[in-house]
């Protein structure tokens, strides 16, 4: 068997970083400051966006910001990408891969406690990996489906085999939806888990409290007391919280805002250039979409420049109607970028049937920070171009129960993924539950397939280039472009790294960090 939870040190680091742009900085845009060794206490408070009062722990839903950074403040996962783009072992002390990477050995971490105090085990693993397999509705079932079988080789190993070889799989097994509870366990509001906090109580969509696990098992973590998590998804309120000094970090910086926010002496932005990308969906079962005439229509009404400018402030890169982003090394650097075309964009609309294509949007700043503002500069290029949109205005809390992928036309995002592959299966493939678009393609999912299959870079990469394609010209997302992550913390926090995995930190800045004071 091959060893490859080493790999680090080979190519991957070039070809998987992402991180190229990537720092921390303020006025000044100095780097990231020298870090000191940590130290014990205080209470960490983070203001949040991305919360709903129908958040629990359930892993297999998780969806947005607020309940992915408690899950990780609870909980641990098998393997963690780090600040570089590699897979490192968490739950998973080490792993070999068969000649061929069909079937895998993965070791457990041993003298890892639950918060109950039952001792981590190879069934706690295989109970945790079983919630997303076979009719579950899990995000990561998907990511999942190749596997055929998990056996028990010990308390402490375990092997799983899949229907054919895939050389990533470790990074797909560090998707956030694969953390581990104890074997049995489901009472989602009330979690238990190996993680570095212990939830003390918990308000959904509100606020929550976690206190330190004091045998938690990760050295050099876990520094503060406590750690308080305040959701506050309107991003002027969440600005003015961290400027008070209610809060000390806060994700998702108004990209309009962000270099005057980054000129107070107090603060730090922290900007992680990687997969983020904000979408404007089509679901392609519902009229008008089942036509893909009206989805290109969409595609060449929107003007990618001026939303980048507007929306972003130009933190961030033109999207181009496809998921993988510039540093993924798998990326079509050929495929032409989709422009602003009127002409075309009325062509395709009359093509389905409509002059004008009428259109509602659903709209909310729940979707991204500047969602809002973003649908109005698009609606302006649209109305030029044989597209008539109406803008409807939704609520923050509930968006992602009661308009994502409930409706025909609405705003979301993606965070990135390590791998190209994971990113095209949760949101593309045609079985994922994830597949926001509810795009369907034959060729596909043949292709995404076959590709997981091969070791031979090269071939890999003509297939993904064609998947990519096959998104840019059929499927129902329309990707204007891609954003930086961007945070702004306290210059009390310590321990502050860029991550191109997600804001604060790749999602466990409570983890990581310490307090000066």
């Amino acid at each position: 068997m091959t060893k490859l939870h080493d790999m680090s040190g080979i190519s991957r680091r070039g070809l998987l970083a992402g991180a190229a742009g990537m720092g921390l900085v303020g006025l000044s845009g100095l780097p990231l400051r020298a870090q000191e060794a940590p130290r014990k206490g205080g209470t960490l408070k983070l203001g949040i966006s991305g919360g709903s009062t129908t958040d629990d722990f359930d892993i297999r839903k998780l969806a947005d910001w607020v309940p992915v950074n408690q899950a990780y403040m609870v909980m641990n996962g098998l393997v963690e990408i780090d600040s570089d783009n590699i897979a490192q072992p968490e739950l998973f002390s080490a792993w070999d891969a068969e000649e061929g990477a069909a079937a895998w050995v993965f070791d457990i971490r041993q003298g890892v406690t639950f918060h109950n105090g039952k001792s981590l085990t190879a069934d706690d693993v295989i109970y945790s990996l079983n919630l997303h397999r076979g009719e579950s509705s899990s995000a990561a079932r998907s990511i999942l489906a190749p596997i055929t079988g998990i056996e028990k080789l010990s308390d402490l190993q375990i092997r799983i085999t899949l229907e054919s070889g895939n050389a990533d799989l470790p990074y797909l097994l560090s998707d956030y939806h694969l953390l581990v509870v104890p074997e049995g366990f489901d009472d989602w509001s009330n979690p238990v888990g190996t993680g570095p906090f212990i939830p003390e109580r918990v308000e959904p969509g509100v606020r929550g409290r976690f206190v330190r696990n004091e045998s938690y098992w990760k050295p050099g973590c876990a520094n503060v007391d406590a750690v308080e998590v305040v959701v506050i998804n309107d991003v002027t309120a969440r600005t003015n919280a961290l400027m008070s000094g209610q809060v000390h970090a806060i994700n998702a910086v108004d990209f309009k805002t962000v270099t005057l926010l980054g000129r107070n002496p107090k603060l730090e932005i922290v900007r992680s250039a990687g997969g983020q990308h904000f979408t404007f969906l089509m679901d392609c079962t519902k009229a008008p979409f089942t036509d893909v005439n009206a989805r290109l229509a969409i595609k060449y009404a929107v003007d990618r420049e001026q939303l980048l400018k507007t929306a972003l402030n130009g933190f961030g890169q033109l999207g181009n109607d496809h998921p993988i982003p510039q540093t993924d090394r798998f990326y079509n650097s050929e495929l032409a970028q989709r422009a602003y075309d009127p002409e075309k964009a009325t062509f395709h609309a009359k093509k389905a049937g409509f002059d004008p294509l009428a259109v509602t949007l659903s709209a909310s700043d729940a979707a991204f920070s500047g969602a809002v503002d973003a649908a109005a500069v698009f609606r302006t290029a649209a109305s030029g171009a044989g597209v008539d949109v109406t803008i409807k205005r939704e609520p923050a809390d509930g968006y992602w129960s009661d308009v994502w992928m409930q409706v025909p036309f609405c705003m979301s995002y993606w965070g990135g993924r390590p791998t190209a592959d994971q990113m095209l299966s949760i949101a593309y493939e045609s079985t994922s539950s994830y597949n926001d678009t509810r795009w369907s393609n034959e060729r596909f999912d043949a292709l995404l397939k076959e590709a997981r299959a091969l070791l031979d870079e090269e071939k890999r990469r003509e297939i993904y280039w064609e998947c990519q394609a096959l998104i840019h010209e059929d499927g129902g997302a329309m990707i204007p472009m891609f954003g930086d992550y961007l945070d702004a913390v306290s210059k009390d926090v310590k321990g502050v790294k860029p991550h191109a995995m997600f804001n604060l930190m790749g999602a466990r800045m409570a983890e990581k960090v310490w307090l000066d004071a």
